[in-house]
């Protein structure tokens, strides 16, 4: 969840695993500290049995603690903050400093994280809660302390960080003897009347930008660049009132020469064995069995994040950006699944239903010359290449009633008198195949308008279920695409299929011709039958005979 405080708006992580059974505080509702805003069960069955809790049966509210002066011997004309060992769980009686992101000196805001934890639970970030200044470190890397300890000192002014350090910080296991018991931290003096009259700083330090958890979601969310956005906050931190404005364009963009001339910050280094990871990039890594040290992390100071831990294991891809030559646009490429539309899911399943279908293929070249010649003097009538195509199959067809056939699972041939053929059409979001009936008993004339309308249907959405159920045949003609030969699958029901390929110029010898040879037009069409019914020398016979019709009888397709 994301807290807003007095101070910043926060990320709040879980402290245990197991499931959100319930929620006592609504969004936009304020709690005191300490109050219990939700409810989290180990299993998901019992869910329903929290169902009837209350804030006040699921946990004690917290003791109020007021918190001791630490400092013995030490004392300030100016005011320090404790920075407390917190608690990161219910159990935790102590933690372990894994890595300061923060130096002696380091300018430090609300909401920033400063150090990471490590509890009996899990590696947590530990965010400041007042704005100020780094004096001293109480606790170094590697070093525990008890929950309610002070690990850090801050102070409001950079001037009192040299004081401090002068004077002497209280050691941790001293400053832990003087710590209160609870585990909340002390109420921060009110900052000076002066502090709150200056000018906003900078929201950028060293190349950092401060801003609220909120605000980097919200710039995320509208693709915006956040360090370009010119913060109103505390010490000029970013908020999410900040990016709104900025999306809407009715907030200046932060200028690139007060970014560039904002003070340089040290490289955080861990300490020697510390790996910087993220508590969640941590519990993925284990889970996932990967040593953390192998992997290259891209979070702030170079720490671990969980999408790096994502991307070794493959469950996500690194993030790339798509470049684009001078002068064209960025080309942006579909990713992801896509559901089928219902029309996709039919072609799928016709599809595997005839995966278990023997069938067997043969191919042929058919010259196309006399044919193109035909298609040339009916296409001003409205003949389509699609309609002679139909007609020249089906008066083949007519001939050879075994590849108009189908098989019967009882074990015979099932013979259809009536001969359709139904034609592939590629539409939006799918296949189809409009069926012209009875094609050979009609003339080019009547099955060019027929097909016209199918197709004029087929693009709409139009077409009735006996328009494109009825086929006996079909043709698939991928040839207008330039593919000069493919094999194309048997749709269920039927005993064979049609591929048409491109007509292409060839070479081929000619007795007759003054160098022997000469130039024709030539397509490769292939068939697929299915080999329970219909048998190789079926199909041959029928290719020969097409053939010939298409080559040698071009002017029995006008009859």
């Amino acid at each position: 969840m994301v807290v807003e405080s007095d101070k910043a708006d926060m990320d709040v992580e879980a402290f245990e695993d197991g499931f959100l059974a319930k929620i006592f505080v609504g969004e936009g509702e304020s709690a005191n500290v300490g109050d219990t805003v939700a409810l989290i069960v180990e299993e998901e069955s019992d869910i329903a049995g929290a169902a009837n809790a209350d804030a006040g049966s699921a946990a004690a509210p917290a003791e109020e603690v007021v918190a001791e002066e630490v400092a013995e011997g030490a004392s300030y004309d100016f005011t320090t903050t404790e920075i407390f060992m917190p608690a990161l769980s219910s159990t935790m009686s102590e933690g372990k400093i894994v890595s300061w992101l923060k130096s002696p000196g380091d300018q430090v805001s609300a909401g920033e994280a400063i150090m990471v934890v490590e509890s009996d639970k899990a590696d947590m970030d530990v965010e400041a809660f007042e704005d100020g200044y780094l004096a001293a470190i109480l606790t170094e890397e590697g070093e525990m302390a008890d929950v309610g300890a002070p690990v850090g000192i801050l102070v409001e002014e950079e001037s009192h960080v040299a004081a401090v350090q002068a004077g002497g910080a209280p050691t941790s296991s001293a400053a832990a003897s003087a710590a209160p018991a609870a585990p909340k931290p002390a109420a921060a003096a009110a900052p000076k009347p002066a502090a709150a009259a200056a000018p906003a700083a900078s929201a950028s330090t060293g190349g950092r930008v401060v801003a609220s958890p909120l605000a980097k979601k919200k710039a995320e969310s509208l693709g915006l660049d956040i360090s370009t956005i010119a913060g109103t906050g505390p010490n000029g931190r970013i908020t999410a009132s900040d990016v709104e404005a900025a999306a809407s364009g009715a907030a200046p963009a932060k200028s690139k020469d007060a970014a560039a001339a904002a003070p340089a910050k040290p490289k955080h280094i861990p300490a020697a064995g510390v790996i910087a990871a993220t508590p969640m990039a941590r519990a993925a890594a284990k889970k996932a069995k990967l040593d953390l040290a192998t992997i290259v992390g891209t979070g702030e100071f170079g720490r671990v994040t969980l999408t790096d831990v994502q991307i070794a294991t493959g469950e996500k891809k690194p993030e790339r950006t798509t470049k684009a030559k001078p002068g064209q646009e960025v080309v942006e490429l579909p990713e992801g699944l896509v559901p089928f539309t219902g029309m996709q899911r039919a072609v799928s399943k016709n599809m595997e239903a005839t995966l278990t279908t023997p069938v067997f293929r043969a191919s042929r070249e058919i010259q196309m010359d006399k044919f193109n010649a035909l298609y040339k003097d009916v296409k001003p009538k409205g003949v389509t290449v699609s309609a002679l195509l139909a007609k020249a199959v089906a008066m083949a067809v007519e001939k050879h009633p075994i590849i108009n056939s189908s098989y019967d699972p009882s074990g015979g041939t099932v013979f259809n008198k009536d001969i359709n053929i139904a034609m592939a059409v590629a539409i939006d979001g799918g296949l189809i195949t409009p069926t012209l009936k009875y094609a050979n008993e009609r003339d080019i004339f009547e099955l060019g308008e027929d097909w016209k309308t199918l197709v004029g249907k087929a693009k709409s959405g139009t077409l009735a279920p006996d328009d494109y159920n009825s086929g006996t045949f079909t043709i698939s003609n991928l040839g207008m695409f330039g593919v000069s030969q493919f094999d194309a699958i048997l749709p269920v029901g039927q005993g064979c299929i049609l591929a048409i390929g491109a007509t292409q110029e060839k070479v081929v010898p000619d007795k007759q011709a003054v160098l022997g040879l000469k130039t024709i037009n030539a397509m490769t069409v292939t068939i697929t039958c299915d080999h329970r019914q219909i048998y190789g020398a079926d199909a041959a016979l029928f290719m020969k005979t097409l053939a010939d019709i298409m080559e040698n009888k071009t002017t029995d397709l006008l009859l």
